[in-house]
């Protein structure tokens, strides 16, 4: 039986909220690996294609949580940007930037069920936990080479 020692609707509201974001992370994603073109195009485009899978499934644990609290997921879909920059440096940064929105959203999430309950406390936790490894990753990607210092947006 779900808890109710929480605020419901504000959870759905931030359940909802993750579930567009993580759906534009789809959109956002499968269009960068589209528009990635010269040497190094196959495992740039490899390595976007799989953060599109891994939003997708993002998702999909979103609007299952939702469900399984009696509601009806969002069909809406996060902000998408298109800026019109494809320099593999522009579509990294992008990311970073949508990953830190993500990131954001589950710490949103972990504020309003710390404590409260369990299942939603450790899948806040998870997502966190995951987001800020994708953050680290983009980071180094965005690093010149023989950089060691996490990058700096200028």
């Amino acid at each position: 039986m779900p808890d109710s020692s929480f605020d419901q609707k504000a959870v759905i509201r931030a359940l909802n909220q993750i579930l567009e974001t993580e759906l534009a992370g789809v959109v956002r994603y499968m269009h960068y690996s589209l528009m990635v073109f010269g040497y190094n195009r196959i495992p740039i485009t490899s390595w976007l294609r799989e953060q599109a899978n891994e939003s997708m499934a993002h998702a999909q644990q979103a609007g299952e949580l939702i469900t399984h609290f009696g509601e009806h997921p969002s069909l809406g879909i996060g902000k998408l940007l298109e800026s019109h920059n494809h320099d593999i440096g522009d579509i990294l940064r992008e990311s970073l930037e949508h990953e830190k929105e993500g990131l954001q959203h589950y710490h949103d999430l972990l504020k309003l069920v710390d404590g409260k309950s369990i299942m939603l406390e450790e899948y806040a936790r998870q997502m966190i936990s995951e987001e800020e490894m994708h953050i680290g990753e983009v980071d180094k990607m965005l690093r010149k080479p023989g950089e060691i210092e996490a990058f700096e947006p200028k």
